[in-house]
């Protein structure tokens, strides 16, 4: 009883570091979102078809993105600012 009530606290504190570190990555104003060229399992963030990063299922999909540095997105084959 005692190690699962243990596992659990520690399990809620990961967790809550972990949704800070996306929180402080999605108000980043040096970055944009990038659709349409994330490798399979290689995504940032929530998608169309899941809520987490890394769950995209294929090469290239235009509804996943990843975050790129302002201005570098444009300049890359296949890339876009908006999801198609």
């Amino acid at each position: 009883m005692k190690t699962a009530l243990l596992s659990t606290a520690i399990g809620g504190v990961l967790a809550l570091g972990m949704l800070n570190v996306a929180a402080q990555a999605a108000d980043d104003p040096s970055t944009e979102k990038c659709f349409g060229i994330a490798k399979a399992g290689k995504n940032d963030c929530a998608g169309a078809a899941h809520a987490c990063a890394g769950q995209s299922t294929a090469n290239a999909s235009a509804k996943e993105f990843v975050k790129l540095p302002k201005g570098t997105c444009e300049r890359i084959v296949g890339g876009s600012l908006t999801a198609k």
